[in-house]
């Protein structure tokens, strides 16, 4: 799964809306206009590089603004606004950290993960899960693949928007 498709998938998932989708990029600091927003939910070929449309800053980014658009700017002690974070330092922890920044935005609870999950008809422990969503540097700590942030996305789809699943599925 390249981080192009993850933007598209989010975007069904959740529902947003293009202008929507150009103001969760500025609150992550990332100016784009229509005409970009369009090329970057363009799918790409198969067997292109993983950032070839949308690179791994751009999509944290994203993400740190879908957390900001959820939830607000967070302020520290001293009421001056905190900037987010960049995790993403490794290839292999793009989902991990997508997962985490998803979880956080949108307040969804391990539970809500496995229901997803459950949806898409997976089946994992929750120990699989909290193993994936632990701090890199934790001894249990396990990249996610992407079948982990596959199958959330798609159970998310199928979940809020059941009638768009099952008009495409019939396709």
């Amino acid at each position: 799964m390249n981080n192009n498709d993850i933007i598209i998938r989010l975007r069904y998932a959740l529902n947003i809306q293009n202008a929507d989708m150009i103001k969760i990029f500025e609150f992550g600091g990332v100016t784009i206009d229509e005409t970009q927003l369009h090329t970057l939910l363009t799918k790409q070929d198969e067997g292109s590089k993983r950032d070839e449309k949308i690179d791994v800053k751009d999509l944290e980014s994203f993400m740190n603004g879908l957390i900001i658009s959820q939830r607000g700017q967070k302020f520290g002690p001293d009421l001056k606004p905190v900037a987010p974070t960049f995790d993403i330092n490794k290839e292999e922890n793009i989902n991990n950290v997508v997962m985490k920044k998803l979880k956080i935005a949108m307040s969804y609870t391990s539970d809500d993960y496995m229901s997803f999950l459950n949806t898409a008809g997976v089946t994992i422990s929750t120990n699989e899960l909290s193993a994936v969503l632990r701090r890199p540097d934790h001894r249990n700590y396990k990249p996610a693949g992407d079948r982990y942030l596959r199958n959330i996305l798609k159970g998310m789809a199928m979940e809020y928007r059941p009638a768009d699943v099952k008009k495409t599925a019939r396709k």
